[in-house]
């Protein structure tokens, strides 16, 4: 595989950099197109690429991340003896154009030849996940890169928790990668085509929908097809867990309030509970209109949505 530099990232402003990447799919992304990310659906991701909805901005954690690379580079030469090459450049795969790559940096492995880098920093919590592997997304992403530059092999270096330093040498999957490509130019031409891919219980499908379908034709119906049946039913069975998990999470809350008593907090273990006084002020609306209805009027402003049901006739 052979690839394209399209931009060098030294001294681009982050809004350019966000722009370039609505022209394809980037690392971070593959996961996401794989449906097996814990942060973003793929109709977020179709929505963000075709400008439908805006990139999300970069947390404390990215931020952080990004401000510790240079320290888990350097960390990361010190323990291996490998130098690290940082690059600050946007790459395109010249045979899957919609491939990109913004890697954190390029090494040498004697028996793989050039590979990339990626630095992680990752909180304490998630120390788990990288005792016996890396977490999915990030070995998709790394792939996803190996997919573009050709390269056979690729170090993952993470400063968990701010005090243990780990590192992992990922070997190309050929197989894994030709199914990546295929996720990948399938979820592309959504993209091309304006057409979301299948929705899912994200808000941003919700988003989407209520966009498309902003208000009902007055009096009209429509014969559904077969599948409905099934979703009303997993609509159906969803809601009788939801009242479950309420009903069980109300009771545990009384609980706990009948614990604390006139106490405004209580610690247990690792866990503070707080029940604490709140003053809000509102305005009265209904006074408002009755005792000034005028100016009531002048200043009441109207909205309209769609309200959605499933009962039985």
């Amino acid at each position: 595989m052979s690839f394209t530099v399209i931009a060098n990232t030294a001294a681009m402003p982050y809004e350019e950099w966000l722009e370039c990447r609505k022209e394809g799919i980037g690392g971070s992304d593959a996961a996401v197109v794989c449906g097996v990310s814990r942060y973003k659906s793929p109709v977020e991701l179709w929505m963000e690429k075709t400008g439908q909805l805006p990139a999300q901005e970069a947390g404390e954690a990215a931020y952080w991340g990004h401000q510790l690379e240079e320290l888990v580079r350097t960390e990361f030469t010190k323990r291996t003896g490998i130098q690290v090459e940082h690059r600050m450049e946007l790459l395109r795969s010249d045979q899957h154009p919609f491939m990109q790559a913004n890697l954190d940096g390029t090494c040498r492995q004697p028996d793989l030849g050039p590979c990339v880098f990626e630095a992680k920093t990752v909180s304490a919590f998630k120390a788990g996940e990288w005792e016996d592997g890396i977490p999915d997304e990030y070995y998709l992403q790394v792939q996803h890169y190996m997919a573009v530059t050709g390269y056979r092999g690729a170090y993952v270096a993470a400063l968990i928790g701010g005090n243990n330093f780990r590192w992992k040498l990922i070997h190309r999957d050929d197989e894994l990668i030709e199914a990546l490509i295929q996720l990948e130019a399938d979820f592309w031409k959504h993209v091309q085509n304006k057409t979301p891919p299948p929705l899912d219980g994200s808000s941003a499908s919700a988003k989407f929908l209520a966009e498309c379908f902003p208000s009902s034709l007055p009096r009209s119906t429509v014969e559904l097809p077969g599948q409905a049946a099934t979703l009303i039913r997993q609509y159906d069975e969803a809601c009788e867990q939801l009242k479950a998990i309420t009903e069980q999470k109300q009771q545990a809350e009384n609980l706990l309030k009948q614990m604390l008593g006139e106490h405004e907090s209580g610690t247990t273990g690792d866990h503070i509970v707080t029940w604490k006084n709140v003053t809000q002020e509102r305005l009265d609306s209904k006074t408002l209109k009755a005792e000034h209805p005028t100016l009531y009027k002048k200043y009441a402003s109207k909205s309209s949505y769609r309200r959605f049901s499933v009962k039985a006739i």
